[in-house]
């Protein structure tokens, strides 16, 4: 006699089954982001596909004790590896500098933003945060089944450029009231987050995100993930570098011409209107207002289009 598995039993199953697909077969689906002239087509077809696997629109943020267990060793071989166009090691942090980590929609753009800063940029990185799986690999980031998200990282000079220089352009370099997606990139692996290392941080973050909130046409309501970087420790930290081909992508020969963040082309409101007093004097803008009326994020994805060097003080 045929026994009938439970719901339980069932669902183990279809996961599992689910799990070895995305791994052993989408892998290849994947690299056509890469390697594909239809970037943009490829990677909506992804987006369907990972639909079925709960990656994709619609699905809620994977829970800890459901996530892919992940692993103890490093899957991307970064050791040494120097940025491709600021020519430091991504993963050394000089004596006095700090680490931004945020996401805001596929990482290649907000990653190339950064590292075209004047001054104060140590080196800028692409990887997965936020998540729950130690270690993935990028297929299951974009599973949806580790939780995490497209980030950056960014190690800067706190002397030359200030947090809050950082966090305007997260703001202002995507959509922050989309949800679950950026663009034709739809699923958690897509959605908005920055991760704050203090108090004070995390003030500054909810202060602006309320006077953005505020100026967003449409009275959009903001989606982004406001947390503790240390919130992360239990499941392997905040923060695994991607692979290598992944590291500045856009700035390299052959790279496909693709980021799907939405910038909203609205500025962020004068730091003097939502700072709170007691922090003004240590996070004033380190960027002039001139810079940001050249350079500032335009509404749209334009980010692809700029150069890959370093902007000059002497252009703004």
């Amino acid at each position: 006699m045929l026994a009938i598995a439970s719901s339980s039993t069932r669902n183990t199953i279809v996961r599992a089954f689910a799990t070895r697909s995305i791994n052993s077969n989408i892998s290849a689906v994947l690299s056509s982001r890469i390697q594909s002239p239809t970037s943009t087509t490829k990677r909506t077809m992804i987006g369907n596909i990972l639909n079925l696997f709960g990656g994709g629109q619609g699905a809620g943020l994977i829970s800890p004790a459901e996530a892919l267990p992940g692993r103890a060793q490093k899957m991307a071989n970064i050791d040494g590896l120097r940025h491709y166009v600021l020519g430091n090691k991504l993963e050394e942090v000089p004596e006095g500098y700090k680490v931004a980590i945020f996401a805001n929609g596929c990482f290649w753009g907000s990653e190339k933003g950064i590292w075209r800063f004047p001054y104060g940029i140590h080196s800028t990185a692409v990887g997965y945060c936020g998540g729950f799986s130690p270690n993935p690999t990028y297929e299951e980031a974009c599973s949806g089944q580790t939780g995490h998200t497209e980030g950056v990282r960014v190690v800067y000079n706190p002397e030359l450029i200030s947090f809050v220089d950082i966090m305007r352009w997260f703001w202002e370099a995507h959509d922050p009231a989309s949800g679950m997606g950026q663009g034709n990139d739809r699923g958690t692996q897509y959605r908005s987050g920055f991760y704050y290392d203090n108090e004070e941080e995390k003030q500054l973050l909810e202060a602006s995100k309320a006077a953005y909130e505020a100026v967003l046409k449409g009275d959009k309501t903001i989606t982004t993930e406001i947390a503790a970087a240390s919130d992360y420790e239990q499941y392997g930290g905040i923060w695994f570098f991607g692979e290598p081909y992944h590291q500045q992508y856009l700035s390299k020969p052959g790279a496909r011409p693709y980021c799907s963040a939405q910038p909203q082309g609205v500025s962020v409101p004068d730091f003097d209107d939502w700072c709170p007093e007691d922090l003004k004097e240590k996070y004033r803008p380190k960027l002039p207002e001139s810079f940001w009326k050249k350079y500032a994020p335009k509404r749209g994805c334009s980010i692809i289009s700029e150069p890959n060097a370093v902007i000059l003080e002497s252009s703004y």
